[in-house]
Parts: C-alpha cells; structure tokens; sequence
C-alpha cells in the first residue's frame, strides 16, 4: 500500500514537471517572437504612445523646357510653429503675432494657449514675413522649411505645365500626368507626448527631411512658346473673339514644341482664374474643323486614284442642290481643277469629290488619320472628338463632311493629322515629354518618336505638299499665311457653330482657323491656329493666318532655318529679324525671372522712355521678374514708378513704336 502511494507521488512529480517544462518552453518561445521577432513593430507601436509625427510637405522635381530652362521648381520656405508649453504670455504673443501672420488676436491666442506641445500658425511664409517674426523673439515660436512649388515663367506654357495643390498633389496638366514620378519623399517632424497622450514638447531634429522626386525634361521650347502664346493673344483680342488655341509641332518625330490656349493662366496663383481659363482647350474642346477637312477629302481621294489633281469639276457657280439642301460657296465658281478646289476652299467641289470617293472610303479614312479617337498624347483630359458611325449618316452628312461640317475634331488631332502628310504619310504619336531623370543626371525613362501608321503614300503627300502651297500663292484663300523667304504648305478653316440653345448652327457664331507647315519643301514645323468665334471677321485666311505667319517667321528664324526663296525686300528682312530677336529676347527673360513673386518685392523704378534691352538689363540686375508687353520704347508700367512691387501685384511693362 505504502509503495503504491509512493508510486503515485512520483507519478504526480513528473506530471508537474512536464507540466512547467511545457509551460516554460510556451513562455520562453512567447518571449522571443515579443522580444526578438516582433520587436521592431512593438517599438513602433511604443513611439507612436509617446510621440506624434508632424508630415511636411515633400519637394517635387523640377520641370525643363527642352532647352533645360526651368518652368516649375520647388523652393524652399520657412514655415512656422509654436510650443504653446514654452509660451509664458500667450495673450502678448498673440498682439505681437496677429499683425504679421494675418490672424485674428482671438483666434491666435487660443492657438498659443494651453499646454500643447505643437501647433501650426502658419505655413510657407514669404522672406519678410520670416524676418518680422523672428524680430519679436518669441519664445516657444520655430520655423522649419518645407517647399513651394513655383513656376518662374508666370503664364507661359502653363496649360502644359499644370499647377498643385497645398499637397502639393499634381492637379493639372504634367503636374498631374505625372505626379508620382515629380512627387518626392514626405519629411517629419517628431513632438513628445507625455502619458495622457498630450503633446508636451518639440524634439531638436526633423527626424525624416523631405527629398525630391525625378525631374521632367519636356519637348516644348519655351522661346517658341512664348511667340506662340504671344500670337495667339493678338490674334483673339484684336478679333474680339472668345477665345483661341495654337500649337506647334515637329512633324517628324511629333514632339510638342509649343501648346497654347487663350485665355491663359498664371498657375502661381491659378485660385483667382475661371475654370475656363485652367482648360487646356487644345486636347479637351472640339470644333468642327471647316475646310481644313478638305486637306484629308482630297488626299484620300488620290490615294484611292478616284481623282487626280487635275481632274475638273462643275462648281455650279456657287449653288448646289443635293438632297433637300443647297451648298453655297463665297464666290461664283464655273469649271474648278482639283488642285484649285483646295486653293480657292470650294464647298461645292469638294461634296463632289466626296461623292465620287464615297461615305464608306471617306469615313475609313478619315478614322485612319486619327479623327475620332485619341491621339494618346501624355497629357490628362485629352478628348476623342465625334465621326458619327456609317449607319448614322444622313443623305446630305457626305456632302457636309466632305467640306468639314458634321464632326467634332480636337486641334492635337488635325496639327497630327497634317503632320502626316508634312512627313511623308505617317501619322505620328504626339508627345511632351522627353525624359524623366533624377538629380544626379541618370535618366530613368526616355520617350522616343513613335509611329502609329502610315496614312498616305510619300507620293500622294508629295502631292498633296504642291496644292496646298498653292493655298498660300497668289489667288489662294490663305495669302496672309506667307512667310518672307519660305515656302508654306497650308489650309484655311471657317466652320458655323452650333448654338447650344437652339442646337442648330449659329448665324453668327463661328470658328476660323489656318493650319499648314513650313518650309513646305523640308518642313520643321506644323502650326494650326484656331480663333473661336471672332466678332471682326470670320474667315480663317483673315484672323487666323496673320498669326500663323508670325508664329512661323519668328519660330524659323530662332532655330535658325535658312530661307529657301529670295527675299521680297531687304529692309522687311531686317526689320522682321530684328522683331524675331526682340521675341526671342522677351521670351528668354520673361522665362529666365527667377525671384518669387512672394518675397514682397521692392520699389518700382521709373522704365518710361527705356528700351526693352534696356529694362531687361535693370531687372536682371536687380533681380526681379517682370511681364514685357509689345516693342519699342517704354509708355506704360504697373505698379508707378516708386511704389511698391506687392506679392499679389502684376508687374509689367509695356513698350510702344516711337512716333
């Protein structure tokens, strides 16, 4: 009995131990995966009970032209904080600060009371503002840099360029496209917290600094930019028209050399414009395009080998009745050749030439050059515009299409789709940027030409390079296009609009457009001009070729392409290279201010009376940025001389030929 009993305990014995053994092993294998596997994420969960984290805002890479000028940076400003815990006299600090912060004194003192350890007065300050600031020498007040985005250049290529928020998130144009490449690495600052989770004081080092993301190098040059934005404005105010686009492209590689909308914006303060202002109307509105589709009718038309240049056609002498409607052309036209169908924009002949090809080869073709879809362009809100399906047609939609009304198209896709016919019969994928690289150089991605499809032959392009010079000869509707010394290939456009009240075409409401390339017999560049509904005149050869020519001449000249043909006078070539240098000069120093509009500036000195070369010369000197308006001497100046250059202010100069 006895050694049964004794048995047992032993038996209970080993049992216990086995028991703790267990739990000692259970113990010991908790205690490592806490202490040693886990510890890292036990760590963090620890420093979030005692610490809070203060997000700053992240830099965001730099944005070139294709020349390597800056069109958006980011700088760096201070921004400031206070340490309610180190504040002894709130009320105090609260009189000395709200003045210089922009603050109410209530609102701010009950931000610097209490015993919080960190709070934010306000964020990004101007230099001075800084300088106010930190002569109260205040306790418990700090300042920590953080980055702004800028843009030097004020409105030029602003459309392309975009703008971003406080964020600073991309909100539009490459800012937006590709905000996750520009975006940089947010930094952090760090506030101590005490056991009830309260903010008690701000520790010494931003523990995480912010880093900037890749820089964006794009095709657009900002010199041919800027003639480009400039001709464009004095094309639409001068038609009192609502409103414009105008675009510039190498018809080789489809590279965007220029965008421009009108009106236009100054994204450093993009808040204050209209979202009609923000849009860029050269990939996200439509028109329909007018006589420029008879470029496209006509080629298609040879490339079937259903007419040639000089096949003849009855123009009817400008009416033309054909189902239950009547075509009119502007002028009484007998007996027209192809070729003189383009040159003088005859409707009539042209819905004859679309009968003759038919709706099913005209809708494939036009399709195959790119209308009704996206170009693809690396750009948000890009649109497809409208080529209405063959089973949508009505009798008279061949005859209309022909001559370009009864489609909406977007001024990317016909600046591509003559750029094909400039190269030879392939239709290129339009793009802005040219490479994504960081700081040290490396670049990360680069963008090459790339071809979509051929569209046309090289020969019938060959021909169709000939008819349309002859747009632009004497005779033609686009003789205010001609460019002294060059050879220019292009096409006129009017077209009604549609009323969106009524939503039938407008009597009075039109869009007037020239759009070609030059030199014609090697091209370097395709320019489309379109003028939204202008009040002077409504035909594209009147207000849309005279900027188209300017654009052309002053671009030529600044990439330095020798012209082709004799000159018609000496002094009109001087006269005119010296305009073109004086554009170049303006463009180059209205992109090349680099002080922040922010700082709050200086005094204004008197220009009236200098030359441009001399007004450039001063304000590069003393380092301010400054808008040049018009050529000549200096007339007129905002803000008068001697007052004060405010950050909100526009500052601008304006020159007129001397009498």
């Amino acid at each position: 009995m006895k050694d049964a009993k004794e048995q047992w305990s032993r038996i209970r014995i080993r049992i216990i131990g086995v028991l703790f053994a267990i739990f000692f092993v259970i113990t010991s294998f908790r205690a490592f995966y806490l202490q040693i596997l886990k510890k890292d994420d036990w760590t963090r969960i620890a420093e979030k009970q005692h610490q809070k984290i203060v997000p700053l805002t992240p830099a965001r890479g730099t944005i070139y032209d294709s020349t390597g000028a800056a069109l958006a940076v980011s700088i760096e400003m201070d921004s400031c904080y206070a340490e309610p815990v180190f504040i002894e006299d709130s009320r105090d600090a609260a009189i000395k600060l709200a003045p210089v912060i922009g603050m109410p004194r209530g609102e701010l003192q009950r931000k610097l009371s209490g015993k919080r350890g960190f709070v934010w007065l306000r964020r990004k300050l101007t230099p001075d503002m800084t300088r106010k600031i930190r002569d109260l020498k205040i306790a418990g007040i700090g300042f920590v840099k953080e980055s702004r985005r800028f843009y030097p250049n004020s409105e030029v290529a602003s459309h392309v360029i975009g703008f971003t928020g406080l964020d600073p998130q991309g909100l539009e144009g490459i800012e937006l496209k590709y905000n996750s490449q520009i975006l940089g690495n947010t930094g952090y600052l760090v506030t101590e917290r005490d056991a009830l989770g309260r903010d008690i004081a701000l520790m010494d080092k931003v523990v995480q600094k912010s880093s900037k993301g890749y820089n964006i190098t794009l095709t657009v040059d900002k010199n041919i930019q800027y003639v480009t934005e400039k001709e464009l404005a004095k094309a639409v105010t001068e038609s009192r028209a609502a409103g414009g686009m105008a675009m510039v492209m190498d018809p080789q590689t489809g590279k965007i050399l220029a965008m421009a909308s009108y009106p236009t914006f100054n994204p450093n303060a993009f808040r204050s414009y209209s979202p009609d202002a923000l849009r860029n109307r050269a990939i996200a509105d439509t028109f329909e395009p007018g006589s420029t589709m008879k470029v496209f009718l006509i080629t298609s038309a040879m490339e079937a080998k259903v007419v040639g240049p000089n096949d003849v056609f009855n123009c009817e002498n400008g009416n033309y009745a054909i189902g239950g409607r009547v075509i009119h052309d502007t002028h009484k036209y007998g007996n027209l050749r192809v070729s003189e169908i383009l040159k003088y924009s005859s409707n009539i002949g042209s819905a004859k030439i679309g009968s003759r090809l038919g709706a099913e080869r005209l809708l494939s073709s036009l399709k195959n050059f790119g209308f009704g879809e996206k170009t693809g362009i690396d750009l948000p809100g890009e649109v497809s515009g409208s080529v209405r399906g063959r089973s949508h047609w009505y009798p008279i939609d061949l005859a209309t299409i022909s001559f370009g009304q009864g489609l909406s198209i977007s001024s990317l896709q016909l600046v591509t789709a003559v750029s094909a016919i400039a190269n030879g019969g392939l239709l290129m994928k339009p793009y802005v940027v040219e490479k994504i690289s960081d700081d040290t150089g490396t670049v990360i991605r680069q963008f090459s030409p790339e071809i979509r499809r051929r569209v046309t032959s090289a020969r019938t392009s060959q021909t169709m390079t000939k008819m349309m010079e002859s747009v632009t000869s004497e005779g033609g509707t686009g003789l205010n296009a001609v460019v002294d010394g060059y050879l220019v290939a292009g096409k006129t456009g009017t077209a009604q609009k549609v009323d969106s009240m009524t939503r039938c075409y407008s009597a009075t409401k039109r869009t007037a457009s020239f759009v070609g390339f030059v030199p014609a017999d090697h091209p370097r560049l395709t320019i489309l001009v379109v003028v939204d509904e202008p009040k002077t005149s409504s035909y594209g050869g009147v207000v849309a070729a005279p900027a188209f020519r300017e654009i052309a001449h002053q671009s030529l000249c600044y990439l330095k392409v020798p012209p082709t043909l004799p000159l018609k006078s000496k002094d009109k070539k001087t006269e005119s290279e010296e305009s073109s240098e004086t554009a170049q000069d303006q463009a180059s120093f209205v992109a090349e201010g680099v002080i922040d509009e922010m700082t709050g500036g200086g005094m204004m000195p008197n220009f009236r009376g200098m030359s441009i070369r001399q007004v450039m010369q001063y304000m590069e000197k003393n380092s301010l940025n400054v808008k040049i308006m018009g050529s000549g001497r200096a007339v007129e100046q905002n803000p008068q001389p001697g007052q004060r250059i405010a950050p909100k202010n526009p500052v601008w100069v304006r020159f007129a030929p001397s009498a």
